[in-house]
C-alpha cells in the first residue's frame, strides 16, 4: 500500500512533535532528547542526542563520561608505624638507698671510739641491713663529726677514729670493706640545722654547753656513690 508524500510528511510531523514534546517535558533536567518511551534517544553511532538546553553541567555518565565530575578516591590511611618499645624506666639515685645520722652518745661513751652494744643493734638496723638489700650503693661515706671542745687536732683524730670504728663494725657484719668510705671532719663542719654556732656560747667545758653542743657530735652514713636501677 503506498502512503502519499503528503501522509508521509504529516507522519514525520506527528513523530518529531512527539519527540519533541517528551524533550520539552524532559530538557529541563536531563538536556537530552527522550523517546516516547522516556528512554535517550541516540543516534545510529548510540550517541546522545542533546537539547538545546544542554550544558556540560547536565552530562551524564551514560552520554557524557568524560564530562562526569569522578569523585576523588578517598586517600588510604596511613599505616601507622609501630612505636618504638619504650625501655624500662630507670629509677635515678633521687632517694638515697641507705641514709642515717646518729648522735655520737647512741655510739660510742664520750670521749671514745668504741662502738657500744646499743650502737651496734642500731647499725644493723638502719645501715647493715640497707647495704645488703641494695647493691646499686656502690660506695658508702661514714662522716665523723665533734663538737669545738678542745683542740682542733685532737677533734680531727677522735672523728677519724670513730669513722673507722663504724666501718670496722659494718665489716665484720658481712659488708664488702670496699663499699666503705670513712672521712673525719672534726669541728669544721657543725650542724647548720642546729645552728649551735649562734645559740651555744662560750668554750669553756661546761654540763650546758656540752649539752648545747650535742647535735654537732654525730656520725652520718650516706652513699657516695649510687647506680641507677631500673624500675
Amino acid at each position: 500500500m503506498k502512503i502519499s508524500s503528503a501522509k508521509r510528511l504529516a507522519l514525520g510531523i506527528a513523530l518529531v512533535s512527539a519527540v519533541g514534546a517528551a524533550a520539552a517535558d524532559n530538557a529541563s533536567n536531563t538536556g537530552y532528547l527522550i523517546d516516547t518511551r522516556g528512554d535517550v534517544a541516540k543516534n545510529s553511532y548510540n550517541e546522545c542526542w542533546h537539547t538545546g538546553y544542554w550544558t556540560p553541567a547536565m552530562a551524564t555518565e551514560e552520554c557524557d563520561p568524560a564530562l562526569v565530575k569522578k569523585e576523588a578516591p578517598m586517600p588510604k590511611e596511613k599505616e601507622k608505624e609501630p612505636e618504638p618499645k619504650a625501655e624500662a624506666p630507670i629509677a635515678g639515685p633521687e632517694k638515697p638507698a641507705v641514709k642515717a645520722e646518729f648522735k655520737a652518745e647512741t655510739l660510742f661513751d664520750f670521749d671514745k671510739a668504741v662502738v657500744r652494744p646499743e650502737g651496734m643493734k642500731t647499725l644493723d638496723d638502719k645501715v647493715v641491713e640497707g647495704m645488703k638489700a641494695h647493691p646499686e650503693v656502690e660506695l658508702l661515706l661514714v662522716t665523723g663529726h665533734t663538737d669545738r671542745i678542745g683542740t682542733a687536732k685532737y677533734n680531727q683524730k677522735l672523728s677519724e677514729r670513730r669513722a673507722a670504728a663504724v666501718k670496722a663494725y659494718l665489716v665484720k657484719q658481712g659488708v664488702a670493706a670496699d663499699r666503705i668510705k670513712t672521712v673525719g671532719k672534726g669541728k669544721s663542719e657543725p650542724d647548720a640545722d642546729a645552728d649551735t654556732v649562734h645559740k651555744c656560747k662560750g668554750t669553756k667545758k661546761t654540763k650546758k654547753l656540752i649539752a648545747c653542743l650535742q647535735p654537732d657530735r654525730r656520725v652520718t652514713v650516706e652513699p657516695e656513690v649510687q647506680v641507677p636501677t631500673r624500675k
